[in-house]
């Protein structure tokens, strides 16, 4: 036997294996099937009851990734994201010798921005670079302002010995804390009242034994902090002991306040940022040797400092909520399902859906159908692309940003389905990682500017295992927006608490419950997407609908 054919008759006889260890009883079903006229494929459609729910404030301390700015959306409103954070010393104890003298030069903050070089300058070599996760209207400005703040930022609750919680909507508290100066003073307005997420190519020039070196830098924040209070904080008599370790470090210099403000009607952006990967690097030079009353003056050396912006972080959001929106999220209609669903990263919202809610629907499926194979199960998500969904547009004709992703899990366990992982497929964009799950956005055409017209996601394995076990609980499961699929795996741990719990009322089928946390991936997502729901004043073909896909005997 050719041995090339061989390996690959193994290889599918391995995967046909793998697939029946997930529902022995109906793929031995499935094995007798192949080329008997006596079984017949069959689709069946079924309701689906969906609705809105709140989420409103949650834990959001400690994210993966945080917001900075402004993001203006006509359906769901405006969300201001303000972000604190503890500094730390890059390389604890470092000597500070007032007898040479130190003097800071320059105290510069840098965090870089997401983004994806399209090409390089063939004379110049400057590269040109499209910025990733920025959101709202282009080059809108913001007012940025830096300030430290007195507020500590806890590890655990000193009551319980819980890790300690912060909300999203605790922006007094932080405020109140903030201290002295903006830090961020540079004359240059970009750099605070008129501040933009530049996509320009940046360059530094290093020195290194007399030898200048200019380096080309991808997009990044860049600002010039007041350099006389890192002088102060650092390198001062009064600093001495408290850069022995960052545990002093951190309760001498307690944080950072990144403070946003609306500049005058401009809309402004929003950016997801990797704070972690953000630094303060203070330079500043010293006598080599301690200078006396005799000549020469001894020579100066330069010397740096390090901050990290790692530590505790809270991103802190101010809404101004439209009032549609929040009519619809905070007035489900929980028997019939809403119109319209609402799914809105943040502090926002999600949707519920409850399936097989007819009496005694799940129940019949069990009796009739434990002989059948079932092949495909999946749900198929409408968006709304009218005026007043996702057809609006934002400042200078631009239409709101879509998310790429949605997440169907199991809202009472908070655990993905079984369908998650048991799909194993990947892809070079990590996001886009278990397509056969599904959940990404379809569009109209390749363009990257194109708009979404669905969602669907699959459910083959949780239905079958549903309807052939008697003993599972038909569980709510819940809809959300998702900022990275592969970042959700383990969600029992990665759940982000929500400040004030949703209770869900007992209805058919379903005993009462209460949602109290959402899926981090969620909370960290700035988008939002209006799907059709499942009341009656959807159209029957773009209605919320269970499709499942049978084969069984004619």
């Amino acid at each position: 036997m050719n041995k090339n054919l061989f390996f690959k008759y193994i290889l599918c006889v391995f995967g046909i294996v793998s697939l029946a260890s997930c529902d022995n009883d109906f793929n031995e079903i499935g094995t007798n099937i192949v080329g008997d006229d006596n079984f017949l494929l069959t689709e069946e459609v079924h309701d689906v009851v969906a609705y809105n729910q709140q989420t409103g404030p949650f834990q959001s301390n400690n994210l993966k990734m945080n917001q900075l700015g402004i993001y203006d959306n006509p359906v769901f409103g405006k969300t201001i994201a303000h972000f604190v954070t503890q500094v730390q010393l890059e390389t604890q104890n470092p000597t500070i010798d007032q007898e040479l003298m130190p003097t800071v030069v320059s105290a510069i903050l840098t965090i870089p921005y997401f983004n994806t070089k399209l090409s390089t300058d063939a004379t110049s070599g400057v590269g040109t670079y499209k910025l990733d996760s920025i959101y709202g209207q282009a080059e809108s400005k913001i007012k940025l302002s830096i300030y430290e703040s007195t507020k500590y930022i806890n590890t655990t609750d000193g009551n319980t010995q819980n890790p300690q919680e912060y909300y999203s909507d605790q922006l007094a508290d932080f405020n109140s804390h903030i201290t002295g100066a903006r830090l961020n003073d540079s004359i240059a307005a970009a750099q605070n009242d008129e501040f933009i997420f530049d996509k320009a190519e940046q360059s530094e020039t290093v020195t290194t034994n007399g030898v200048e070196t200019t380096n080309k830098i991808a997009p990044q924040m860049k600002l010039t902090l007041d350099k006389e209070f890192f002088a102060a904080k650092l390198l001062s008599p009064a600093a001495a002991g408290k850069l022995v370790s960052n545990d002093i470090f951190k309760n001498y210099f307690r944080a950072l306040h990144f403070k946003v403000e609306q500049h005058d009607s401009d809309q402004g952006q929003l950016a997801m940022l990797n704070f972690a990967a953000g630094k303060i690097t203070v330079k500043y030079t010293q006598f080599k040797t301690k200078p006396t009353t005799a000549v020469p003056v001894p020579e100066r050396e330069d010397e740096t400092i390090v901050l990290k912006l790692t530590g505790n972080t809270v991103n802190l959001f101010e809404l101004t909520e439209n009032p549609d929106y929040l009519t619809a999220i905070t007035s489900p209609n929980a028997t019939l399902g809403d119109k319209k669903l609402y799914l809105k990263g943040g502090q926002g919202s999600m949707a519920v859906l409850e399936l097989f809610k007819q009496p005694g629907e799940l129940e019949a499926l069990r009796a009739t159908n434990k002989k059948w194979l079932i092949n495909d199960a999946s749900i198929t998500f409408y968006i709304d692309d009218s005026d007043d969904g996702m057809n609006h547009t934002l400042g200078g004709g631009k239409k709101a940003v879509e998310p790429n992703r949605i997440y169907l899990y199991d809202l009472n366990n908070k655990t993905a389905l079984l369908d998650y992982y048991t799909d194993s497929s990947i892809s070079g964009n990590p996001k886009l990682s278990k397509s056969a799950y599904g959940g990404i956005i379809e569009k109209v055409s390749s363009d990257p500017e194109a708009r979404g017209t669905k969602y669907k996601i699959r459910l083959t394995n949780h239905v079958r295992n549903l309807i052939a076990n008697d003993t599972l609980t038909n569980v709510r499961l819940g809809l959300v927006v998702t900022e990275d699929i592969n970042d959700i795996i383990n969600l029992r741990q990665v759940n982000k608490n929500l400040k004030t719990p949703k209770t869900l009322p007992q209805s058919q089928g379903f005993d009462a419950f209460t949602i109290n946390a959402i899926p981090q991936m969620s909370g960290i997502n700035p988008l939002g997407t209006v799907l059709w729901g499942t009341s009656s004043a959807v159209a029957e073909d773009k209605k919320i609908k269970l499709i499942i896909h049978y084969t069984k005997p004619n």
